[in-house]
């Protein structure tokens, strides 16, 4: 079952369930689909869905700062409960000893030393670690790469 399918099906036992929460994260999730591919005349696959669901938790992430520092716990409580249902739909995610051994291995790769080449390297890593890896990690791991 493509991921597309499992998200309309727990769409569906969310209604049956009367549950609003996880009914209203899952249409923003479907909705947030169904744009990109009315705007790209495309059907998306697993991969760009698991694309549009790490943004959508990027979003979340940065929403429950904003709100924690706003002293506004009740609607980080909110974007707590739908990065939570998000985050159900993303594949395992790497740890960040994996992380690094990717990098070095891309690193490896290219051939690239030295901060400058930090495009380069990020660029392949995106293609390669794009949904199974935290990108802030990526980064992080990119950058103590090239610095040693």
């Amino acid at each position: 079952m493509t991921l597309k399918a499992q998200i309309t099906e727990d769409m569906k036992a969310a209604m049956r369930a009367k549950e609003a929460n996880r009914l209203g994260t899952i249409r923003m999730l479907q909705a947030a689909i169904k744009q990109r591919e009315v705007d790209e005349r495309i059907e998306l696959d697993d991969a760009a869905v698991v694309a549009i669901v790490d943004k959508l938790v990027k979003q979340r992430k940065d929403s429950i700062a904003a709100f924690e520092q706003a002293n506004r716990q009740d609607l980080a409580d909110q974007e707590q409960s739908e990065l939570v249902i998000l985050q159900g739909y993303l594949p395992a995610r790497m740890s960040a000893e994996e992380v690094s051994a990717a990098i070095g291995a891309i690193v490896a790769q290219l051939g690239a030393a030295g901060p400058g080449d930090m495009g380069k390297v990020m660029g392949q890593a995106k293609k390669e670690l794009a949904g199974k890896a935290d990108m802030a990690v990526v980064s992080a791991a990119v950058k103590a790469a090239l610095a040693g």
